[in-house]
């Protein structure tokens, strides 16, 4: 654990000392290091037997939880839309029927 802190705390230290430096090349670096990572990880599940045998079920939990996150984030989306909406119309004074 304190060898994950330190690794942050000096990048932490290195991208203050470099705020004031250009790094547009950086953020390329890094999305190229986020696959790489991906693809390691994809390589360590594809080799474990266990999730291999169990990746229909991994598959139907994940869908579920999925279709259920996007279905509530959409209904709250769209009273918070709702709510928004009417208060417009009456701090504006129109009060007309909001659909």
């Amino acid at each position: 654990m304190f060898k994950i802190i330190l690794i942050m705390a000096s990048g932490i230290l290195a991208g203050w000392l470099l705020r004031r430096r250009n790094l547009r090349l950086l953020g390329r670096i890094i999305s190229v290091l986020i696959w790489l990572l991906l693809f390691l990880l994809g390589v360590e599940a594809g080799g474990d037997e266990r999730i291999v045998k169990g990746i229909a079920s991994l598959g139907m939990e994940a869908l579920v939880i999925t279709s259920g996150g996007v279905a509530g984030s959409s209904i709250l989306a769209y009273a918070l839309w709702r709510v928004a909406v009417r208060r417009k119309t009456r701090e504006s004074g129109k009060g007309g029927e909001v659909r």
